[in-house]
């Protein structure tokens, strides 16, 4: 089952679209935005909290945000949800279709050919995201969203129901649990020190053990490692560099 957004700012345009997506027996969820800073802001939002989002159905001609511009910040989101653009113009198909999208349709849209873009963003969603070098992470900072890379980041700290990044750069605060950042960027040699500490092996430039304390190197900064997770940290590294140096 697909959870989809829908943007317009077009509000009948909007509410028909959301309609006969709902008709569908292979939606599960759709979400309206009425333009593109809005629809941004939620998916920022949805990714944050670990959502899911198959798609979204994206008119071109916005004002403010467009269609495209969204589309191209979108596609650096992790796993980015595929696009299907519905508009009245059919100017920007070739645009559209370099940006990757899975289908163009255009208005009135009929429900038989909203029903074949279905199948289509059906199929590209089953057969999974494409590999992401390196993943970024949206942030939001005052009306801006920042594009911080997986790459960047020495380590994350639990804060509540946020996670703050620390970078060389600075700090920034995002709405997920540490746990969930884990589970997605462990394969990216991201090592859990702490119940409240997740470091990227990659920066890790010394490991100390003095007095019973474990402490580790990371960046700039020196992070304590908890009794409990000592050991893996250890093995996990070890294994980390051999691998480099293999």
């Amino acid at each position: 089952m697909l959870r989809v957004l829908a943007v317009d700012d077009e509000v009948p345009a909007l509410e028909e679209l959301a309609y006969l997506l709902r008709q569908d027996d292979r939606i599960e969820h759709v979400a309206t935005a009425s333009d593109g800073v809005t629809a941004l802001q939620d998916m920022v939002q949805m990714i944050g909290s670990g959502e899911r989002l198959d798609g979204i159905f994206l008119d071109i001609r916005m004002p403010g945000l467009d269609g495209l511009d969204l589309a191209r910040l979108v596609g650096g989101f992790p796993s980015p949800p595929r696009l299907v653009f519905v508009t009245a113009h059919e100017e920007c198909a070739v645009q559209a279709f370099e940006l990757e999208a899975v289908d163009y349709l255009l208005k009135p849209v009929r429900a038989e050919r909203l029903a074949e873009a279905v199948r289509r963003l059906e199929a590209a969603a089953l057969s999974g995201p494409e590999p992401v070098q390196d993943e970024v992470i949206p942030v939001e900072l005052g009306g801006r969203t920042r594009f911080v890379p997986q790459q960047a980041v020495w380590y994350a700290e639990a804060k509540g129901d946020y996670v703050r990044l620390h970078t060389v750069d600075g700090s920034y605060l995002v709405r997920m649990s540490l746990a969930a950042l884990e589970r997605r960027w462990s394969d990216a040699g991201f090592i859990r020190i702490h119940r409240s500490t997740l470091v990227s092996g990659r920066h890790v430039s010394e490991l100390r053990f003095e007095g019973g304390r474990v402490t580790l190197t990371v960046g700039t900064e020196t992070l304590q490692v908890s009794r409990r997770h000592s050991r893996q940290v250890r093995d996990q590294l070890v294994r980390q560099h051999r691998g480099v140096i293999s």
